[in-house]
């Protein structure tokens, strides 16, 4: 029975570039790809019968990181192994967090691809053994681990621009923002604009998601 298998990226070449190592093998089949998160959970509402997913981490819209976070609350038959070009402890760990089950980097040759998808399906994690070691090193240095998860980016927000922040996230509208928070919309739409500037984003969905990746919210 053929590996259905997904490949989000937002990078077209890239998903060319990884399709191609698949071709290799005949036990793979990719039934979907995706530019970003929220495309990929837009197409799972449509056909969820996927088995794996190869996940990029850094892309716009919604990341790889929260994508795997949700797809893993409404689907966590289906396993995901990020395909990434980074290998930094943050993305690691907020990866391992958010319920992946490999880790493998983009330069990957197509068999140890491959071996990855299965070693992942049969109850693995796929991961390199420099991955391997950095997680190996995070997992026994709890001090590290937490300050990790407590690092907060600084975007420079005023206090005034992480309220409103928060109450955007939480789904609320200008016109309530401002009720809540005392203001006047015009002075909310302004905060907002700053609030995209500084986390160099264009639209709620991408500020919300960047905030939360960063536990700014």
């Amino acid at each position: 029975m053929k590996i259905r298998t997904a490949i989000v990226d937002d990078n077209s070449f890239l998903i060319h570039a990884v399709k191609e190592k698949l071709s290799f093998f005949e036990d793979i089949q990719v039934r979907l790809t995706a530019t970003n998160g929220k495309d990929l959970l837009e197409k799972l509402e449509q056909n969820s019968r996927i088995d794996l997913i190869l996940m990029d981490i850094e892309m716009p819209v919604m990341d790889g990181i929260e994508a795997t976070q949700l797809v893993k609350q409404r689907y966590p038959q289906i396993k995901i192994v990020m395909l990434t070009v980074f290998d930094n402890d943050s993305n690691i760990f907020n990866a391992i967090r958010a319920g992946a089950d490999g880790y493998l980097l983009k330069d990957v040759d197509p068999d140890k691809l491959h071996a990855g998808i299965l070693q992942t399906l049969n109850g693995g994690a796929a991961m390199n053994p420099a991955i391997a070691l950095k997680t190996l090193k995070l997992l026994r240095s709890p001090e590290q681990l937490n300050n990790l998860s407590e690092h907060k980016e600084d975007f420079a927000l005023s206090e005034r621009e992480q309220q409103v922040l928060e109450q955007l996230a939480s789904g609320l509208s200008y016109t309530v923002i401002a009720k809540n928070l005392i203001l006047s919309p015009s002075t909310v739409r302004k905060h907002i604009e700053n609030i995209y500037k500084k986390l160099q984003v264009h639209s709620k969905l991408e500020a919300v998601s960047k905030a939360r990746k960063h536990n700014i919210i």
